[in-house]
């Protein structure tokens, strides 16, 4: 007997950077493919950093992305700073990790109340959420302001700061500056707790699957700015091998790249990632939080990253208050980068994970050749593989379960953040 061939698509996918679809096509009750269909559009990015002077770079790279202009500085800075032979310590690396921890903040709020949060609540998108649940969407939006406040204080302004240069800061906050920040984060660690206790009652998809997680690992701290590049199939590399280990592709079927490891194919970086290969470098506060509600490593639940994310806002506002309370404001708000050729190589944890960035510099200070790969580009394969997955049950509810329950699982990686609020269109064609 014939199998009945079944195609699931969805024509138009939002909360990417660009335009997506996704089809999934099954013959029976087995899935032959799923196409996760990208089509941002050309960035440019990496050939407008040819010919410009490597003090230039953060500015440019934190136009890539509105919600996480930090870590493509911090990732730029980096990478420019190991090419000059520039190590930055002491408080002014306090301030670029409390700057950080105001983009965490900030990004991972803006995701958890609204845009995660309805689809366990059954809503379209967080107004209608807010009818039914207006304290939790007001929570949400003032944790939100809390990081984006943290940002403006160190960066100069919420999005896309300008107080960020190679080698540190152009100006740096008295100590009385910093501390202002203390009683609206001393509200956020206590409201954080209970958005914690609120998620973790909500219904996770039962889902689990043996991922390879990739992220940033240090001696001593939970992962930001720094570190080897590790995974939890064994892989312990500085960043400057990043490119022996990892390789970009083009599909046929998509504009934007995807990456996997050329030992073993798609890997998981983000949050989930980076909470089961740090667990044990999480903040008192963040772990006592996380065993409360019976949230330990390893999770293998992409679904649960909602927990995560709010795991990781309480460390990042329980970290941002220890710098505050030991910061002493540095005698230069930077250090001298001199120029000479040479090759630096770049990685930080973004809120979606690793971004990797590299560039050649000649002795004149000017960038040769540059190459940024975000996080978004090295989950895109792990995310299909998700879906392969899901596709015989996804086949099996009705149009619109179906529809809700691909669209969160997209949304479990946190892609990019447009404005749209969901898939346009799902159909199934039998043949």
């Amino acid at each position: 007997m014939t199998e009945t061939v079944r195609t699931i698509k969805v024509e138009a996918l939002a909360r990417v950077e660009g335009e997506g679809s996704l089809t999934i096509r099954l013959q029976g009750s087995r899935a032959t493919a799923v196409e996760l269909r990208i089509f941002e559009p050309p960035r440019f990015f990496e050939a407008f950093l040819r010919g410009r002077s490597y003090a230039e770079v953060p500015d440019i790279t934190a136009r890539i992305c509105g919600i996480c202009p930090v870590a493509y500085q911090m990732s730029s800075c980096q990478a420019v700073e190991d090419a000059l032979g520039v190590r930055v310590e002491g408080p002014i690396r306090s301030l670029r990790r409390l700057l950080y921890c105001g983009e965490w903040i900030e990004s991972h709020a803006l995701h958890v109340f609204m845009l995660h949060a309805p689809d366990f609540l059954g809503y379209p998108d967080a107004l209608a959420m807010a009818k039914d649940h207006p304290e939790i969407v007001k929570r949400g939006l003032r944790i939100k302001k809390a990081g984006n406040a943290i940002v403006a204080r160190v960066g100069g302004r919420e999005i896309h700061p300008i107080n960020v240069r190679v080698g540190g800061f152009y100006k740096t906050p008295s100590a009385a500056d910093l501390r202002a920040l203390l009683p609206e984060i001393d509200w956020a660690l206590e409201s954080v707790r209970e958005s914690l206790s609120w998620a973790s009652t909500l219904a996770f998809p039962d889902f689990e699957r043996d991922y390879e997680f990739v992220a940033l690992r240090h001696p001593s701290e939970y992962p930001m700015l720094d570190g080897r590049i590790t995974s939890s199939a064994g892989l312990d590399i500085e960043a400057r091998d990043f490119d022996a280990h990892v390789v970009e592709e083009q599909v046929p079927y998509s504009t934007a790249l995807h990456a996997r490891m050329r030992e073993r194919g798609a890997y998981f970086c983000g949050p989930l990632a980076r909470f089961n290969l740090n667990f044990d470098r999480l903040s008192d506060a963040a772990s006592e939080a996380a065993r409360s509600i019976g949230l330990v490593a390893p999770c293998r639940n992409p679904f649960k990253s909602i927990l995560v994310r709010l795991l990781e806002v309480l460390h990042a506002f329980d970290e941002a208050r220890r710098i505050i309370d030991a910061y002493d404001p540095p005698e230069r708000p930077f250090v001298e980068t001199p120029e000479r050729a040479g090759t630096g190589y770049g990685c930080t944890e973004a809120p979606r994970g690793i971004l990797y960035h590299r560039y050649a510099v000649d002795e004149r200070g000017t960038i040769l050749d540059a190459r940024i790969v975000p996080p978004t580009s090295q989950n895109q394969k792990t995310i299909e593989e998700d879906l392969f997955r899901m596709a015989p049950s996804l086949a099996e509810l009705p149009l619109a379960d179906a529809t809700w329950r691909a669209e969160q699982a997209v949304r479990n990686y946190d892609p990019c953040i447009s404005c749209s609020t969901h898939f346009i269109d799902l159909r199934i064609e039998r043949e």
